[in-house]
């Protein structure tokens, strides 16, 4: 199976590390070249409205295609690519989206039959990027799956590097919570999927168990044996206008349908577990057996 993937960043550039073994080729965009590039993975500049040759050519060979690009002004990735996608071979199509769509919903607690109800216009342009593309796989009998991801941690991003840095806050606004998912989950997510497409699928990618986010601070401090930033008020807390308005929101998300149709087990079910592991240093796991050509 070959891979293509828009938008190799910190989730798909998990993935594809993981699960480099289980695809013949892979190759991915990124809006600047790294260097030394991943190794086994043929990069690409990403240049939105111009569609590159060599993508064309890479797309026409792509069994999977994962597409982690953020919306401007609509999907620049279907604006350049989406002739080249209709055209390829591709039996998987997989969007990275946010469980954002869902906005405020009071606390409750909701799962994909809740319909959207976006209250930015960051988030109402998520939700029409993914009915773009769902249109583009009902149009081309293409498996497109759609995966609403919460708060994404893991090694580099999480508590303890806000408080080695001296950048967490304990902020408490009463009855917040936020779902989370750990990097390696969001792996795990897609690599069931790629093993049972179904097209027009919706999953939420997320945790067991919303929490308040300064009980997730609490307990990597105690955890890491670092000093415990102080309790802030939300109301007097120095956010940035992006930050402040995640707290305008208050879900609680369900998993249920990515446990019992894809068969995922979260190795990482809550935040307890994430943080212990990334303090042990847990070694990712591959899911997907070698590669198909």
């Amino acid at each position: 199976m070959n891979l293509f993937v828009f938008g190799l960043g910190y989730t798909a550039g998990h993935f594809v590390e993981r699960e480099r073994g289980g695809f013949a080729r892979v190759a991915a965009t990124a809006q600047a070249l790294r260097a030394p590039a991943p190794e086994g993975v043929a990069m690409r500049i990403f240049s939105p409205g111009e569609a590159d040759p060599r993508i064309v050519e890479d797309l026409a060979r792509s069994d999977a295609i994962l597409v982690s690009v953020p919306p401007q002004d609509g999907d620049p990735v279907l604006r350049a690519y989406a002739d080249a996608i209709a055209a390829s071979p591709a039996r998987w199509i997989g969007y990275l989206s946010t469980i954002g769509v869902y906005g405020d919903q009071g606390g409750a607690w909701i799962d994909e039959a809740t319909p959207p109800a976006p209250t930015h216009a960051r988030t109402r342009e998520r939700v029409a990027v993914e009915e773009a593309w769902l249109a583009l796989g009902a149009r081309t009998a293409k498996a497109v799956q759609i995966f609403r991801l919460s708060g994404i941690y893991g090694p580099g991003r999480n508590a303890f590097v806000k408080l080695r840095e001296g950048r967490a806050q304990r902020i408490v606004k009463a009855g917040q919570v936020f779902n989370r998912i750990h990097v390696d989950d969001i792996a795990t997510a897609l690599a069931a999927s790629l093993d049972r497409p179904r097209a027009g699928a919706i999953y939420n990618v997320t945790d067991d168990e919303p929490a308040p986010p300064q009980d997730v601070t609490a307990f990597a401090a105690a955890l890491a044996g670092l000093p415990l930033p102080p309790e802030v008020d939300f109301d007097t807390a120095a956010l940035s206008p992006m930050a402040r308005s995640f707290y305008g929101e208050n879900k609680r998300v369900r998993n249920r349908r990515l446990k019992e149709e894809l068969g995922v087990t979260l190795r990482f079910p809550t935040y307890r577990e994430g943080l212990r592991g990334l303090m042990e240093g847990a070694p990712a796991v591959h899911v997907r057996a070698g590669a198909e050509g």
